[in-house]
């Protein structure tokens, strides 16, 4: 069988990535997306004369496959990754500092950039960089080590609670979704280990400078076509069937009516919550433990102003209700004034607010950490919601994370939530669909496209 047949379910990133995996090999494909739009959780939309990312997404040097993604899509160079970690961080009472990598060997690049972060006091310093190199030493595939908060995991190892908010969670709350004392031990060990430890340069920050729809969806979509595969949105995945020949039925239905799509092999990349609703009987050993995942929400806070009121294009802020700033205005298309978007990860608190009361605190939060917003008019502010963002990166998640195999050879799944040996990024998106493509490929009926191009 040169060509099988290949139904992708799920247009997210970790879908995208799959069924340009399997077109690449040769498969005949069928992407199945729900929304109208691809992208998953990293799109964009329309509002007036701005397009606005649902979302603040960043990556880092190390996110080897989905840098690897954004070649494959032509779009690398819509994004910016800089030459050495800066990252100006405000403090809610306004001081400054800066977290600064140096240009020693890892790890004693860490040490030199610790040593200018003026937020933290020298002690809290060196502690910090004893406990990062333990940190180091933990095996993060250990159920041990995952059953563990990262909150106590700190305190035990001499954390201050000034060190945990102006350093520990500026790093994790933003790649976790969780606070310290919600986070398991060994997704942060991962986090730094492979953010901090491995390499000198693998924490430099990147970003999009489009909108997210132009760096993910569309240039997917066009990858997709030219690969002659079938991409269709707006179609409700219902069941997965095996066919009693070893092969599936995936049940679907649209505006237009309801569908059979035959297939040789089908990757599930839909949520964690999802899954089981859609897979046969059997085919995982603990069905209900992707939905005991749960899920954890971002807010964002987007603020127009009539002015340019900075001219940074991202800050990190600690001790305020604000986390992340990015300029958003060029990929925007604002024309004039400046285009602010907060980011607000594990908001909990915030997700089920009303945008006023957002608006009332996120506001005058602002003035402290953007001195220039204090006098400039804001034209325009609204909120976007993210209430299942991620899955919940709580201690005991590891068992709960399948790997891309199920025990129906031919099917399996994708998504940031299952076993990748990462948080839930755009990074374990990708992997995640790469894996699950060559599973779905290699077990396929027949064996098809072994030794397939990665």
């Amino acid at each position: 069988m040169s060509h099988p047949r290949v139904v992708v379910v799920g247009g997210g990133l970790a879908g995208l990535t799959a069924a340009l995996e399997a077109g690449d090999a040769g498969a005949q494909v069928t992407l199945l997306e729900r929304s109208p739009r691809l992208g998953g959780a990293t799109h964009s939309f329309r509002r007036g004369a701005l397009e606005v990312d649902n979302g603040q997404h960043v990556f880092l040097r190390c996110c080897t496959a989905y840098r690897g993604l954004l070649r494959r899509l032509g779009v690398e160079s819509d994004t910016v990754l800089q030459d050495r970690l800066d990252v100006p961080v405000v403090t809610g009472s306004g001081q400054t500092a800066r977290l600064r990598r140096g240009a020693l060997p890892a790890p004693l690049h860490l040490a030199r950039a610790l040593a200018g972060y003026r937020l933290l006091s020298p002690r809290d310093r060196s502690h910090a960089v004893r406990a990062a190199l333990a940190l180091g030493r933990l095996r993060t595939d250990d159920p041990d080590v995952d059953a563990v908060s990262f909150g106590t995991w700190l305190a035990a190892h001499g954390q201050s609670p000034a060190a945990v908010e102006r350093l520990w969670e500026l790093v994790t709350v933003a790649t976790l979704n969780a606070r310290a004392a919600d986070a398991s031990l060994a997704l942060a060990a991962t986090v730094v280990q492979r953010g901090l430890l491995a390499e000198r340069g693998a924490a430099d920050l990147g970003y999009a400078t489009v909108p997210l729809s132009r760096l993910h969806g569309e240039p997917a979509a066009r990858a997709l076509a030219a690969l002659g595969a079938d991409v269709r949105c707006g179609v409700k995945v219902s069941a997965v069937r095996p066919d009693g020949d070893g092969g599936f039925t995936v049940l679907a239905g649209s505006r237009t009516g309801d569908a059979a799509f035959p297939a040789d092999a089908v990757v599930l990349a839909v949520p964690s919550d999802a899954v089981a609703g859609l897979m046969p009987a059997g085919a995982l050993a603990a069905p209900a433990a992707p939905a005991a995942l749960g899920s954890a929400p971002i807010v964002n806070v987007h603020v127009v102003y009539d002015r340019p009121v900075t001219t940074s294009p991202f800050l990190a802020a600690v001790e305020s209700p604000v986390q992340w700033v990015f300029d958003r205005t060029a990929a925007a298309g604002l024309d004039s004034g400046q285009y602010l978007a907060l980011s607000v990860s594990a908001a909990d608190a915030d997700i089920g607010r009303p945008t006023a009361d957002l608006l009332a605190q996120y506001l005058p939060a602002m003035h402290a950490l953007v001195p220039g917003t204090r006098t400039a008019e804001v034209t325009e502010a609204f909120v976007t919601r993210e209430p299942a963002a991620t899955f919940r990166q709580a201690p005991g998640t590891l068992q709960l994370r399948p790997g891309p195999r199920t025990r129906l050879p031919g099917l399996a799944l994708a998504g940031a939530w299952t076993r990748t040996d990462w948080p839930a990024t755009m990074e374990g998106a990708v992997r995640s669909g790469r894996a699950a493509a060559r599973a779905a490929l290699q077990d396929a009926r027949p064996p098809a496209l072994l030794g397939a191009p990665g």
